[in-house]
Protein backbone atom coordinates (compact mmCIF):
# COMPACT_ATOMS: atom_id res chain seq x y z
CA UNK A 1 0.00 0.00 0.00
CA UNK A 2 1.41 3.49 -0.92
CA UNK A 3 0.61 6.17 1.66
CA UNK A 4 0.38 9.45 0.05
CA UNK A 5 -0.14 13.46 0.97
CA UNK A 6 -1.90 15.16 -1.03
CA UNK A 7 -0.57 19.29 -0.74
CA UNK A 8 -2.82 21.68 -2.44
CA UNK A 9 -4.53 24.94 -1.91
CA UNK A 10 -7.73 24.30 -3.73
CA UNK A 11 -10.09 22.31 -1.24
CA UNK A 12 -11.68 21.10 -4.72
CA UNK A 13 -8.57 19.86 -5.99
CA UNK A 14 -7.43 17.95 -2.93
CA UNK A 15 -10.72 15.82 -3.10
CA UNK A 16 -10.32 15.20 -6.62
CA UNK A 17 -7.21 13.78 -6.15
CA UNK A 18 -8.08 11.80 -3.47
CA UNK A 19 -10.84 10.38 -5.04
CA UNK A 20 -8.55 10.24 -8.52
CA UNK A 21 -5.66 8.55 -6.56
CA UNK A 22 -7.17 5.57 -4.53
CA UNK A 23 -9.34 4.14 -7.15
CA UNK A 24 -7.20 1.33 -7.83
CA UNK A 25 -7.37 0.62 -3.92
CA UNK A 26 -3.40 0.33 -4.18
CA UNK A 27 -3.11 3.84 -2.99
CA UNK A 28 -4.46 5.39 0.43
CA UNK A 29 -4.66 9.38 1.14
CA UNK A 30 -3.24 9.15 4.89
CA UNK A 31 -3.33 13.15 4.51
CA UNK A 32 -3.77 16.14 2.61
CA UNK A 33 -2.27 20.14 3.29
CA UNK A 34 -3.40 23.66 1.82
CA UNK A 35 -0.10 25.01 1.91
CA UNK A 36 3.42 23.99 1.92
CA UNK A 37 4.04 24.58 6.34
CA UNK A 38 0.90 22.08 6.60
CA UNK A 39 2.15 19.47 4.56
CA UNK A 40 5.72 19.91 6.26
CA UNK A 41 3.94 19.76 9.37
CA UNK A 42 2.03 16.63 8.06
CA UNK A 43 4.89 14.62 7.52
CA UNK A 44 5.98 14.79 10.99
CA UNK A 45 2.91 13.24 12.24
CA UNK A 46 1.82 10.61 9.83
CA UNK A 47 3.53 8.16 7.75
CA UNK A 48 3.89 8.53 4.25
CA UNK A 49 5.41 7.54 1.04
CA UNK A 50 4.87 9.91 -1.68
CA UNK A 51 3.72 13.83 -1.07
CA UNK A 52 1.74 14.97 -4.29
CA UNK A 53 2.82 18.66 -4.27
CA UNK A 54 1.53 21.96 -5.85
CA UNK A 55 4.44 24.39 -6.50
CA UNK A 56 2.02 27.54 -6.47
CA UNK A 57 0.75 27.72 -2.72
CA UNK A 58 0.40 30.17 0.31
CA UNK A 59 2.82 30.46 3.47
CA UNK A 60 5.64 28.38 1.54
CA UNK A 61 5.15 27.23 -1.89
CA UNK A 62 6.01 23.85 -3.20
CA UNK A 63 9.43 24.44 -3.93
CA UNK A 64 10.05 25.37 0.02
CA UNK A 65 8.02 22.41 0.77
CA UNK A 66 10.02 20.18 -1.59
CA UNK A 67 13.30 20.89 0.03
CA UNK A 68 12.09 20.85 3.70
CA UNK A 69 10.59 17.46 3.09
CA UNK A 70 13.08 15.94 1.15
CA UNK A 71 15.83 17.51 4.17
CA UNK A 72 13.73 16.40 7.29
CA UNK A 73 12.94 12.89 5.46
CA UNK A 74 14.86 11.37 2.85
CA UNK A 75 13.18 8.73 2.39
CA UNK A 76 9.82 10.48 1.05
CA UNK A 77 9.35 10.86 -2.28
CA UNK A 78 7.78 14.39 -3.94
CA UNK A 79 5.78 13.74 -7.07
CA UNK A 80 5.20 17.77 -8.07
CA UNK A 81 1.74 18.27 -9.88
CA UNK A 82 1.10 21.60 -11.10
CA UNK A 83 -0.15 23.68 -13.47
CA UNK A 84 3.12 25.14 -14.39
CA UNK A 85 5.46 23.83 -17.17
CA UNK A 86 8.19 26.78 -17.80
CA UNK A 87 12.07 25.47 -17.54
CA UNK A 88 12.58 27.02 -14.42
CA UNK A 89 9.90 26.06 -12.03
CA UNK A 90 10.63 22.65 -13.47
CA UNK A 91 14.66 22.91 -13.02
CA UNK A 92 13.66 24.74 -9.03
CA UNK A 93 11.66 21.71 -8.10
CA UNK A 94 14.22 19.11 -9.79
CA UNK A 95 17.04 20.60 -7.95
CA UNK A 96 14.76 21.10 -4.60
CA UNK A 97 14.41 16.90 -4.15
CA UNK A 98 11.58 16.19 -6.45
CA UNK A 99 11.48 12.85 -7.96
CA UNK A 100 9.02 13.19 -10.61
CA UNK A 101 6.61 15.95 -12.35
CA UNK A 102 3.39 15.88 -13.52
CA UNK A 103 0.81 18.28 -14.85
CA UNK A 104 -2.62 18.42 -13.74
CA UNK A 105 -4.54 17.91 -16.76
CA UNK A 106 -2.74 14.17 -16.78
CA UNK A 107 -4.86 11.17 -17.62
CA UNK A 108 -5.92 9.59 -13.79
CA UNK A 109 -4.31 6.61 -15.55
CA UNK A 110 -1.21 8.44 -15.67
CA UNK A 111 -1.39 9.74 -12.47
CA UNK A 112 -1.38 6.93 -10.26
CA UNK A 113 0.94 5.42 -12.59
CA UNK A 114 3.79 7.98 -11.80
CA UNK A 115 2.64 7.80 -7.88
CA UNK A 116 3.43 4.35 -8.06
CA UNK A 117 6.93 5.38 -10.47
CA UNK A 118 7.95 7.67 -7.35
CA UNK A 119 7.63 5.22 -4.82
CA UNK A 120 9.17 2.93 -6.48
CA UNK A 121 12.54 5.24 -7.25
CA UNK A 122 11.75 6.14 -10.66
CA UNK A 123 11.38 9.73 -11.77
CA UNK A 124 8.27 10.17 -13.97
CA UNK A 125 8.33 13.07 -15.94
CA UNK A 126 5.40 14.47 -18.08
CA UNK A 127 6.83 14.76 -21.68
CA UNK A 128 5.64 18.33 -22.12
CA UNK A 129 7.82 19.40 -19.55
CA UNK A 130 10.65 16.82 -19.62
CA UNK A 131 12.73 19.10 -22.11
CA UNK A 132 13.15 21.76 -19.59
CA UNK A 133 15.92 19.51 -18.07
CA UNK A 134 17.85 19.48 -20.85
CA UNK A 135 20.67 21.77 -21.30
CA UNK A 136 19.50 25.04 -23.35
CA UNK A 137 23.01 24.10 -26.03
CA UNK A 138 22.34 19.83 -25.44
CA UNK A 139 23.43 18.38 -28.44
CA UNK A 140 24.70 14.76 -28.72
CA UNK A 141 28.14 14.07 -27.68
CA UNK A 142 30.48 11.58 -29.27
CA UNK A 143 33.30 11.80 -26.50
CA UNK A 144 31.17 8.54 -24.21
CA UNK A 145 32.51 5.43 -23.82
CA UNK A 146 30.87 2.11 -24.37
CA UNK A 147 31.01 1.36 -21.20
CA UNK A 148 29.63 4.42 -20.10
CA UNK A 149 26.92 4.54 -22.77
CA UNK A 150 26.03 0.87 -21.35
CA UNK A 151 26.39 2.79 -17.72
CA UNK A 152 23.95 5.56 -19.05
CA UNK A 153 21.18 3.35 -20.62
CA UNK A 154 20.56 1.41 -17.61
CA UNK A 155 20.23 4.45 -15.54
CA UNK A 156 17.82 6.06 -18.36
CA UNK A 157 15.59 2.74 -17.68
CA UNK A 158 15.49 3.05 -13.66
CA UNK A 159 18.21 1.23 -12.65
CA UNK A 160 20.15 2.49 -9.43
CA UNK A 161 23.63 1.90 -8.86
CA UNK A 162 23.28 -1.22 -7.18
CA UNK A 163 21.61 -2.90 -10.02
CA UNK A 164 23.68 -0.98 -12.70
CA UNK A 165 27.16 -2.81 -10.92
CA UNK A 166 25.37 -6.32 -10.96
CA UNK A 167 24.51 -6.22 -14.26
CA UNK A 168 27.34 -4.55 -16.13
CA UNK A 169 29.87 -6.98 -13.25
CA UNK A 170 31.39 -3.95 -11.78
CA UNK A 171 31.74 -2.24 -8.48
CA UNK A 172 29.28 0.98 -7.11
CA UNK A 173 31.92 3.22 -6.50
CA UNK A 174 33.34 2.52 -10.64
CA UNK A 175 29.39 2.86 -11.51
CA UNK A 176 29.40 6.38 -9.32
CA UNK A 177 32.98 7.50 -11.27
CA UNK A 178 31.19 6.68 -14.74
CA UNK A 179 28.25 8.83 -14.07
CA UNK A 180 30.51 11.62 -13.12
CA UNK A 181 32.41 11.70 -16.29
CA UNK A 182 29.20 11.26 -18.16
CA UNK A 183 27.75 14.18 -16.04
CA UNK A 184 30.51 16.46 -17.18
CA UNK A 185 30.84 15.72 -20.77
CA UNK A 186 26.93 15.75 -21.63
CA UNK A 187 26.41 19.25 -19.30
CA UNK A 188 24.31 17.64 -16.52
CA UNK A 189 24.01 17.75 -12.69
CA UNK A 190 21.85 14.78 -11.88
CA UNK A 191 20.68 11.15 -12.36
CA UNK A 192 17.27 12.86 -14.07
CA UNK A 193 19.09 15.27 -16.53
CA UNK A 194 21.08 12.35 -17.66
CA UNK A 195 18.28 9.97 -18.15
CA UNK A 196 16.50 12.34 -20.28
CA UNK A 197 19.35 13.30 -22.14
CA UNK A 198 19.92 9.59 -23.02
CA UNK A 199 16.52 8.86 -23.98
CA UNK A 200 16.40 11.99 -26.57
CA UNK A 201 20.39 11.37 -27.63
CA UNK A 202 21.53 7.92 -27.45
CA UNK A 203 20.51 5.35 -30.55
CA UNK A 204 18.17 2.58 -28.90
Amino acid sequence: MIRVLVADDHSMVREGLASVLTVDGDIVVAGTAANGAEALAAVREVAVDVVVMDLSMPVMDGVAATRAVRAEHPGIRVLVLTSFGDRDQVRRAVAAGATGYQLKDAEPADLRAAVRAVASGHAPLDPRVAGALLPDDSAPSAGLSAREEEVLRLVANGRANKQVAAELGISERTVKAHLGSIFRQIGVADRTSAALWARDNLSS
